[in-house]
């Protein structure tokens, strides 16, 4: 796990133990699926659930948010690249990415409760977006980009906006609807949808 502007500090003295690392963040994934809300919880709390003394907690994140972030990123993994076969295939391949995400309960259930802890607190929210969101919108404008230079996608669409069209309905089904929301093949039909009105005019 990686330190940040606002998440962990550099330790000093003895190497922290990565086993404490692994307690406390799964202390507060543990705390979060319970139903515990984020104001409900503490500092204080989360060394109990883990099992470690709240010096130890602290040696490690300066508060609550610094952690959170944290937490949020042991669930994401780095975008891997996709693989050039086709626009479409690789929007397919990139949806499809947030399907599989989305049908996971506990990342799931984590990033709604969590993602609005972060809309409320602006500066908390810019470092959750420059450090986890960011690199997924730039692989999906990347192969938007390469759509139109190829002439499978207008050149005219402003590419921020068409990626939005592609990832939204996937977003919105994982985060406000049941897991049977996102059968198996839903990323092909949003995918097939959009691209039709993004096509080149003949």
């Amino acid at each position: 796990m990686t330190g940040t502007g606002t998440g962990t500090r550099a330790a000093r003295g003895r190497p922290r133990s990565a086993a404490a690392d692994r307690a406390i963040v799964e202390a507060v994934l543990r705390l979060l699926e319970r139903g515990v809300g984020i104001d409900a919880l503490s500092m204080e709390g989360i060394a109990r659930e883990a099992g470690v003394g709240k010096a130890t907690v602290y040696r490690r994140w300066p508060g609550k948010d610094a952690l959170l972030l944290d937490v949020m990123r042991t669930l994401e993994e780095p975008p891997a690249e996709v693989r050039g076969t086709s626009v479409r295939d690789d929007l397919v391949e990139v949806l499809e990415r947030l399907r599989q995400r989305g049908l996971a309960k506990r990342n799931s259930a984590l990033l709604r409760t969590v993602t609005s802890h972060f809309r409320s607190h602006p500066r908390l929210w810019r470092e959750y977006h420059d450090t986890v969101i960011r690199a997924r919108r730039e692989l999906l404008h990347s192969v938007l980009r390469r759509g139109m230079a190829s002439g499978e996608i207008r050149a005219d669409l402003d590419v921020e906006l068409l990626g939005d069209l592609f990832v939204g309905p996937m977003l919105a089904r994982a985060m406000l609807h049941d897991e049977g929301e996102l059968p198996g093949g839903l990323a092909e039909r949003i995918v097939d949808g959009v691209l039709e009105g993004a096509r080149p005019r003949k």
